[in-house]
């Protein structure tokens, strides 16, 4: 397959003395689809740098300018591009002056190009992955508006696009979701995006107060209207006049707080504990449950009017494991978090790490993979994080399956045919689903790869069976 036809995004300049090396290193990366400019010395190479350059491979040892300039010159100049270093002069010493001078990777000689080939796929694929968060950002921000939600998948998109619509208006809005989704978040989004953007956003938690002391909280009291209330205070509700009150984990409110709620927002008027005297407020109601209240309705825990008048438009909130395709943009926005928040250096995830953050279940939805991706980064002692630093329950269920002859995935007795569906799926699993890397690491075409799935009738949903099921065993 020649590169013409597979061209990757993003240059990489090779930097080597040595002509014969110099020029068998070019054809082979640009066989393999890359755009690729070559120069003899450092000053050359650092030359050829432009704002298309993703990666440079540069030998240690030159002459002129040494490789450790050129890594020095690049990362001053060009800060997002990595540097692969390739030497015959290999030491720790020199290995480690290296990465601490901001080298992706350290390579001996004689190079082997497979591994060579597959450094400058990871570079490219992380590179291709921070700009996809920069423009999905920029996108958001722009034509949405809401620049810190980060989402590519249908759901998402179209939650994006309800927010769009509904921000501007007075509509009373109901969050549904899991714990962990980011209720409160689009909650703010709904009211940093209408005309109450500078006034008061208020959020409250039903669950955070005993049922005593939510009227209160919420409503307001005079002085003296119970014991301890030595002098009157508005509430949350009084608070919020003229912006947005969020009310989190609503089926938890009191059933007889419920109907001076629903009065509220029917009225746009409350009375505090212990007065007489109607307060009249212009507050915009956004609730959120992760709680079916349509059940808690049928159950009698909840007003149904009260129900009916929340849910003038609802969003729905999807777990993360309903949104896979959006773990590699959260995980990268979350580590750039987490390295500019505890001012670590500049971090990368290893794709077998990403593989199986991927295929982990996340029962505490993008909070938890948010809380994951910083303690990795917090505790990593590299500028990569690998399988092995992620959490047992993610890294331990999910292990990269072992391909063997016999005794394993392949056994005897099996056809020929058999054995190659196998191996198909067992690739296929272990990049995750990328049909692309899976093709080239199984030594065929794309086109090749599509066709035999359709022929051994291998579909999309193909993740959800166990893989032996999937073979036949």
């Amino acid at each position: 397959m020649t590169g013409e036809s597979n061209r990757r995004e993003g240059r990489v300049v090779l930097i080597e003395d040595d002509d014969t090396l110099r020029q068998s290193l070019v054809e082979y990366l640009q066989d393999k689809g890359f755009d690729v400019v070559a120069a003899s010395d450092g000053k050359e190479g650092l030359a050829q740098l432009d704002d298309e350059t993703a990666v440079v491979v540069t030998d240690l040892k030159l002459p002129g300018m040494s490789g450790l300039d050129v890594i020095k010159q690049t990362k001053a100049k060009h800060p997002d591009v990595q540097v692969i270093v390739t030497t015959g002069y290999a030491s720790v010493d020199s290995a480690v002056q290296a990465m601490r001078e901001g080298a992706f990777h350290y390579v001996t000689k004689p190079v082997n190009p497979t591994v060579l080939v597959r450094l400058v796929e990871d570079v490219l694929e992380k590179r291709l992955l921070r700009n996809e968060v920069r423009q999905l950002r920029e996108q958001l921000g722009g034509k949405f508006g809401l620049d810190r939600m980060i989402g590519r998948s249908a759901a998402m998109l179209q939650t994006f696009d309800i927010i769009r619509h509904v921000a501007p208006t007075r509509a009373t809005v109901l969050i549904a979701g899991e714990s962990g989704t980011g209720k409160e978040l689009v909650a703010r989004s709904v009211h940093e995006h209408s005309t109450r953007r500078e006034r008061p956003f208020i959020a409250f938690n039903c669950a955070a107060l005993p049922a005593s002391l939510v009227e209160s909280e919420l409503f307001g009291h005079e002085k003296g209207a119970f014991t301890g209330a030595i002098q009157r205070r508005k509430g949350l509700l009084g608070a919020a006049d003229g912006g947005t009150l969020f009310i989190d984990e609503v089926a938890e409110l009191d059933i007889s707080l419920q109907a001076k709620l629903l009065r509220a927002l029917e009225e746009r008027a409350y009375v505090p504990l212990g007065s007489t005297q109607e307060v009249k407020v212009d507050v915009r109601f956004v609730a959120a449950t992760n709680r079916d209240l349509g059940q808690a309705v049928r159950e009698g825990k909840f007003r149904e009017d009260l129900y009916y008048r929340l849910k003038v438009v609802t969003i729905t909130l999807p777990p993360l494991r309903d949104r896979r395709d959006d773990i590699p943009l959260l995980a990268r926005a979350f580590l750039d978090a987490a390295v500019t928040e505890h001012g670590l250096r500049e971090l990368t995830l290893d794709p077998e790490a990403l593989r199986m953050l991927q295929l982990y279940d996340w029962p505490g939805n993008v909070r938890e993979l948010k809380n994951t991706i910083e303690s990795a980064a917090v505790l990593s002692r590299g500028d990569t994080i690998f399988a092995k630093d992620l959490p047992v329950q993610i890294a331990g269920d999910h292990a990269r399956p072992a391909v063997t002859a016999s005794g394993g995935l392949f056994s005897v007795g099996q056809t020929l045919a058999e054995m190659e569906r196998g191996a198909i799926l067992a690739t296929l699993e272990v990049h995750g689903g990328n049909r692309t890397q899976a093709a080239r690491e199984l030594g065929i075409s794309l086109r090749t790869l599509q066709r035999k799935l359709k022929e051994y009738g291998i579909h999309p949903e193909w993740r959800s069976k166990p893989l032996k099921r999937c073979m036949g065993d």
